[in-house]
This record gives structure tokens, sequence and C-alpha cells, in this order.
């Protein structure tokens, strides 16, 4: 897994993200600390909808008014 400092993060941000999509994890470190690290982000599939049908009660009580206590408190 590579180190590289800010800078030439900076400097090299097309090839590091070729490295993260190539799979290899990229440190980025500032003063030799490691501060972060460039992965590859995995694709999600499609959505499809109604997967939860029938999984999922959403009670009659959840569209009730919130109480006053409970709106003040959102509000500020």
């Amino acid at each position: 897994m590579p180190v590289v400092n800010v800078h030439q993060a900076k400097t090299q941000l097309s090839r590091l993200l070729a490295q993260a999509e190539a799979g290899e994890d990229v440190v980025i470190a500032r003063n030799g600390q490691p501060i972060a690290r460039l992965v590859r982000c995995q694709r999600q599939g499609k959505r499809q909808f109604g997967v939860l049908r029938g999984r999922i009660v959403i009670n009659d009580s959840f569209f009730d008014p919130l109480p006053e206590a409970e709106l003040s408190a959102w509000e500020t």
C-alpha cells in the first residue's frame, strides 16, 4: 500500500485514482502521519422497488402531529 504526501496526491491525483480503480489502496499522509485512505468504491446494484414489502409496518400513529416539545426542538 503506497503512502504519498498531500502535495504528491494533489499533483498525481489521476495516477492515484487509477491505482485505486485497479484495487490498490493508497494512503495520503501529512507530515508523515496517515490522514486518509483512497480505495475503490464498490458499485451498487440497481435498486429493486418493493423489496421490503410486507417486512415493514408503519402504524397510523406515524402520521399524528408531533408534540409541541418535539416541534420546538426541531426549530432550534
